[in-house]
């Protein structure tokens, strides 16, 4: 176990404390014991709320899963589920429409885009990157379910299985995306891998405006 130190009464590794003091504190103004002592003033104000919440989360996610385990084997009703989330305070009520104004926000997060669920197509790089990243998800998440029918197998990457991976994906985006050049399929066309480098070439798709 890393060695701790008592500050401020808290219990700080001697490696997060030498990084505090010695490179993060120094230049901003802020002395390290105002620090320690802010850091515990936080903690002491919101742990107690903290452990409210961890507790409500865990009894939320205990009648969940005894909800599940007393369905077990039925057909999924969705009304019944979401009257049953409603019930014990897991889905409430949608509030009334609200606005945000926040004051004091540093340029470069009121100004700039940056990396988001929702990417911001101001930014090619970041487009290029979400859009790569939905490619991995989309392999991950039929590589590692049961999605192809089969639980993943354990330990070692299996070759096999990734193979039916990419088979699948290509035959599924034959099927919804089409290509506009009648010779081109997404089997010789797409990403082989989730790791293979985009080609440069472009890859005309139809769109609603034939487009």
């Amino acid at each position: 176990m890393n060695a701790m130190t008592d500050i401020a009464g808290l219990k700080i590794e001697a490696g997060l404390r030498a990084f505090i003091e010695q490179d993060a504190v120094p230049g901003t103004g802020i002395a390290a014991a105002d620090f320690w002592a802010g850091l515990k003033m936080l903690a002491d104000g919101f742990a107690k709320e903290n452990r409210r919440l961890v507790a409500k989360r865990a009894a939320l996610q205990a009648q969940i899963d005894d909800w599940h385990r007393a369905h077990q084997g039925a057909a999924h009703d969705p009304a019944a589920y979401r009257a049953f989330l409603e019930d014990i305070g897991y889905l409430v009520p949608e509030g009334s429409d609200f606005e945000i104004e926040t004051a004091n926000v540093d340029r470069e997060f009121r100004e700039i885009a940056g990396p988001q669920l929702v990417v911001p197509v101001m930014n090619a790089r970041y487009a290029l990157n979400a859009a790569n990243a939905r490619w991995g998800s989309l392999y991950d998440a039929l590589y590692g379910t049961d999605a192809l029918g089969t639980p993943p197998p354990q330990g070692k990457y299996d070759r096999r299985r990734g193979g039916r991976v990419v088979t699948w994906t290509k035959a599924h985006l034959s099927g919804v995306i089409k290509l506009a050049d009648a010779g081109c399929s997404w089997g010789i066309s797409a990403i082989s891998s989730p790791k293979a480098p985009i080609s440069r070439s472009r890859l005309p798709m139809l769109t609603e405006s034939s487009e």
